[in-house]
């Protein structure tokens, strides 16, 4: 049956204007639930009478399965965000001085009311989708933005297509700094540490071996990190890019757990299955959201608030939205409406649930729209949205 959904999925795939891609990997167990829902997506498009349909939808790519040009191409362009002025007046946030910043401050300043909140999954899909529109717009890039699938490179992150320190890779890992690994609050040992990887100090390699952080640190998971000028990480605070690509964060990103996320029976709740993916910490598990950061690491990767500073952190939340999306696709009628949660970080202060008619507001990166409209890649956001992931 899972051969079929795959042979069908393929069909569904070329015979819309989709290049071969250009490495292969034997499909893993999650890339064959995604063909499942995009057969399951195709049918429920037909029957919805929808004009975004699987052949014309926006096809977002795995980064390995890019060609070396395509990969230049989107580096081009985050390079080029990452050179034009803020938009943002230096009076809110003096260390603003990019558009890329502008990103990195809408995230520090909602990231108490976007984690572990009812709009944790639907915040970060539009967070996603402004930064891929601001590549396209902004900086003339014509493909979409593409996906890290943890699980292909889970045993050997570093040496990953991303993280390889070549020139088509988002550069690579940080020299080594000694120190002590990651604190886990509220996580029982030894899962109460993330330990420490062969990383830590700046990035010497790949495209973003030059790349300045201006804002943060706000809550930094690595020592050495210089304070910034203003308690609310906003002030200016030039440095290098720093990371730790750590195998033992990488190790809980592996398909099977991404796989058992998406198909546990608990998980079939929405609320179970945005719990689980961002980690339960008193149980000692620290979920494929948290472990995808930590492999990251350093800073500003392993900064709760600032972490959009890595490049690589929307590679992440790519994949992060592409496992909720095939989650979608296996139940569609159920799924495409389900939102659970309250307004606060774990609901500390206590808060009301979250609902359908809640605003989503990016400041200047987006106009503000309603958490309901985020919830369907086929048609959401007023039929902006129209996306699929192969």
């Amino acid at each position: 049956m899972q051969l079929l959904y795959l042979l069908t999925a393929l069909s569904l795939l070329f015979n819309s204007t989709i290049a071969i891609p250009q490495s292969f990997h034997l499909p893993d167990a999650v890339d064959l639930l995604a063909a499942k829902g995009l057969v399951n997506l195709a049918v429920y498009q037909t029957k919805a009478h929808s004009k975004c349909t699987v052949k014309n939808a926006v096809k977002r790519r795995e980064w390995g399965d890019l060609s070396s040009p395509d990969k230049k191409k989107y580096i081009a362009a985050v390079l080029c965000l990452q050179s034009k002025p803020s938009k943002t007046p230096a009076s809110v946030a003096p260390g603003a001085r990019s558009r890329y910043d502008d990103f990195v401050l809408v995230h520090i300043n909602q990231t108490l009311t976007i984690h572990a909140t009812g709009n944790f999954l639907s915040w970060h899909r539009y967070f996603v989708w402004a930064y891929e529109t601001a590549l396209r717009e902004e900086c003339g890039y014509k493909g979409y933005q593409p996906y890290w699938n943890w699980g292909r490179y889970a045993s050997d992150p570093i040496n990953s297509p991303l993280f390889d320190g070549s020139d088509t890779s988002l550069s690579g890992n940080g020299l080594y700094y000694n120190h002590t690994g990651v604190p886990v609050t509220g996580a029982p040992p030894p899962f109460d540490v993330i330990p420490p990887g062969v990383g830590g100090g700046c990035v010497t390699t790949g495209p973003f071996k030059n790349m300045s952080v201006n804002l943060g640190p706000v809550f930094p998971s690595i020592s050495g990190v210089p304070p910034n000028p203003q308690f609310d990480g906003l002030g200016y605070n030039p440095r290098c890019l720093r990371r730790d690509i750590n195998p033992h964060a990488a190790a809980v990103t592996a398909t099977n757990y991404t796989y058992k996320l998406i198909t546990e029976p608990l998980n079939a709740d929405i609320y179970w299955f945005q719990t689980v993916m961002q980690g339960q910490f008193a149980d000692g598990k620290w979920g494929v959201h948290t472990g995808g950061h930590f492999t990251i690491g350093g800073d500003p990767g392993g900064d709760f608030f600032t972490s959009p500073n890595d490049p690589a952190f929307f590679l992440h939340h790519g994949m992060i939205d592409r496992v909720w999306w095939i989650w979608q696709t296996q139940d569609l009628p159920a799924r495409l409406k389900a939102v659970s949660g309250t307004l606060t970080l774990l609901n500390d202060p206590p808060s009301r649930n979250a609902t359908l008619n809640d605003d989503v507001d990016l400041g200047l990166i987006a106009p503000p729209v309603k958490l309901g409209s985020l919830l369907d890649t086929m048609g959401g956001l007023g039929g902006e949205f129209c996306y699929v992931y192969v």
